[in-house]
This record gives C-alpha cells, sequence and structure tokens, in this order.
C-alpha cells in the first residue's frame, strides 16, 4: 500500500471516530433532557394533588372557622395562581417555584387559623386532610431533588467542553431548577395536634434518653424532695453506732517458755509439782 492510501486511511478512521462519538454525545443530551422532561412530570402529579385536596380542606376549616373569609380567599388566589403557571406549555420551573410558595404561605395562616378551633383540631377529616397533605409534600420534596439533579448533570455537560460545542450546535439549553424552601413548605401543614389525637411530640417528651442508654418514664424517675414546712421538725437519720473496741488477743507463750519468776508450766502429761504421772494401781503423790 503506499504512502497517499495510508494517509487516506487514517483520515477515513479518525472521520468515523469523530462521526460516532457525535452521535453518542448527542443521543446522551436527547437521553438527559428526556428524563429532566419525566422527573418534571412526576412533581406535575403531585403538584395537581395538591390542589385538589384544598377546596376540600378550606370546605372543612368553614364549618367551624365562619369569620376567617380572608384567609380563605388567600389561598384560592395562590392555588388559582399556582394553577395557572402549570397550565403553561413547557417546564417553568422558577416561575412555578415562586407560585408554590405563595400558596405555601397561604396554606399555612389556615393552618394557624385551624389551631383557635379545638372541635376543628379534633376533626377526623380535618386530620385526615392533614395527613394526605403532609405526604403530598414529602412526595413533592422527592421529586423535586430527583429533578434538580437531573437538570445539574444536562447543564454541566452544556457547560463543559467539547460536550458545548454539541449542545450549540443542536441548541440543546439549559434547564431551570425548582427551588423551594422545603422546610417551610411542609411546616405549613405540620401542625401540631398530638395534645388531642393521643400521639406525637406530647406523648414523647414524657421519655428521656441519654446516650445508648434505654428511654426511661421521667414518671418513675425519683422526684426532688420538697423543703420541710416553715416550723416542722426535720428528719433525723440514725446516726450509725460505732464499733466496739476489739481487744488484743493474748498473747500465747512458745512452749516450754515462761515468763521469769513465774512456776513452770508443766509439759503435757505432768503434773503441776513436776515427775511422772503414777503408774496403774499405784496411789499418787
Amino acid at each position: 500500500m503506499s504512502a497517499i492510501g495510508i494517509v487516506l486511511l487514517i483520515i477515513g478512521i479518525i472521520v468515523v471516530l469523530v462521526v460516532v462519538s457525535l452521535i453518542v454525545s448527542y443521543n446522551r443530551f436527547v437521553t438527559q433532557r428526556n428524563l429532566v422532561t419525566e422527573s418534571w412530570r412526576q412533581i406535575d402529579v403531585e403538584l395537581k394533588r395538591r390542589y385538589d385536596l384544598i377546596p376540600n380542606l378550606i370546605e372543612t376549616v368553614k364549618a367551624f372557622a365562619t369569620h376567617e373569609r380572608q384567609v380563605f380567599e388567600s389561598v384560592v388566589q395562590a392555588r388559582a395562581q399556582a394553577q395557572q403557571v402549570r397550565s403553561q406549555q413547557g417546564i417553568h420551573a422558577a416561575e412555578q417555584a415562586g407560585a408554590e410558595k405563595n400558596l405555601s404561605g397561604a396554606l399555612g395562616r389556615l393552618f394557624a387559623v385551624a389551631e383557635n378551633y379545638p372541635t376543628l383540631k379534633s376533626d377526623q377529616n380535618f386530620l385526615g386532610l392533614q395527613n394526605e397533605m403532609t405526604d403530598t409534600e414529602d412526595r413533592i420534596a422527592a421529586g423535586r431533588r430527583f429533578y434538580n439533579g437531573n437538570v445539574r448533570a444536562l447543564n454541566t455537560r452544556i457547560e463543559a467542553f467539547p460536550s458545548n460545542l454539541i449542545a450549540g450546535a443542536f441548541k440543546f439549553e439549559k434547564e431551570q431548577y425548582f427551588e423551594l424552601d422545603e422546610p417551610a413548605a411542609r411546616d405549613a401543614v405540620r401542625a401540631d395536634f398530638s395534645s388531642l389525637t393521643g400521639a406525637g411530640p406530647s406523648d414523647q417528651s414524657t421519655y428521656t434518653q441519654q446516650g445508648n442508654q434505654p428511654f426511661v418514664p421521667q414518671s418513675i424517675q425519683q422526684a426532688p424532695q420538697a423543703p420541710p414546712a416553715f416550723g416542722a421538725p426535720q428528719q433525723q437519720f440514725p446516726q450509725s453506732q460505732p464499733m466496739p473496741a476489739q481487744q488484743p488477743a493474748p498473747q500465747q507463750q512458745p512452749y516450754g517458755q515462761q515468763p521469769y519468776g513465774q512456776p513452770p508450766v508443766p509439759n503435757p502429761g505432768q503434773n503441776p509439782g513436776g515427775g511422772q504421772p503414777p503408774q496403774f494401781g499405784q496411789p499418787g503423790q
């Protein structure tokens, strides 16, 4: 093969590799864009479920709090604004996030009103709607994290080299993040009605835990002793009696020895006067 043929072969191989890399990169962009769209649809489903729960929630609160018309109207207006943004074509994550923040604030005021009516707080229908709203907020938060992760991956590839060349050639654009104040949105529907339902933080406060030790009810812990009443005699505790002094044990003299000036101690088998013991049949001395 001539030198020209080798050069043409190398050029052909390079062109094929470039075309294949372009196709792979383009297909990857398409996959990421579709993944962003699909993750946004999951959020959209939960947003619609949230909007559907609001009318029932308002009607339930109205039955007990008839004088809170301004609060009801603010919730209705915020819901209508959020639905209007949702009905637009395409993904408008930033605008939708702003509308959802307003709606969360209106719902927070609605639940604050509910806390002023003990009968409403104990209503089973209201408590059920509150639990459904809380579950919906949790699913929206999970979908938001999934969506923002896909948006981050797509936007990073659009900015990075050399994939940014392909993105510019095929008009792949960055997507918006769905930035929602997650704690504020969920706290709006997390009112504490545990004092009426018999479960929740109010019951858990009767237990204490230290480190890895098991929970111990405070009711069985030792209570502090109250001071005695004025003029009452103080409780006297019996004093411990001193132990009697121990007498030193008498010293035992060594065998066969005695102090000076005292008669000798007889050995075993001998009479005190000395000599041998009397034999059998003989009178003693």
